[in-house]
């Protein structure tokens, strides 16, 4: 089992940043894979970026050159750094592991095995 703990969400003004965290604690070491997704309200949840045991990253197409994901392997921590927010950027963001990246056609996501419960972001105009 894996347990997954978001932080870091906000309301900031459109053009701002925010730091997202997940912190992650049981058997780690079977995740090979590590990703964030976002749900706004009344859409689907979608991939925002994810971090493979390698370090390969791959970001959805909205979050490209604004996002940047990262990993402290000795904190356990899994980090989403976004920057140039937009108020369509709103929404729940929910960390996920899982052993192994996979594509989905537009993106690679983890085989996604645990999920946090979310933390919310909220981007005003």
């Amino acid at each position: 089992q894996v347990r997954l703990v978001e932080s870091g969400g906000g309301s900031v003004q459109s053009g701002g940043s925010l730091t997202l965290s997940c912190a992650a604690s049981g058997d780690t070491g079977s995740s090979g894979c590590m990703g964030w997704f976002r749900q706004a309200p009344g859409k689907e949840r979608e991939g925002v970026a994810t971090i493979d045991i390698d370090g390969r990253t791959d970001y959805a197409g909205s979050g490209k050159g604004r996002f940047t994901i990262s990993q402290d392997n000795a904190k356990n921590t899994l980090y989403l750094q976004m920057n140039s927010l937009k108020p369509e950027d709103t929404a729940m963001y929910y960390c996920a592991a899982g052993a192994r990246r996979t594509w989905n056609g537009e993106m690679y996501q983890c085989t996604t095995n645990y999920w946090g419960k979310g933390t919310l972001v909220t981007i005003s105009s």
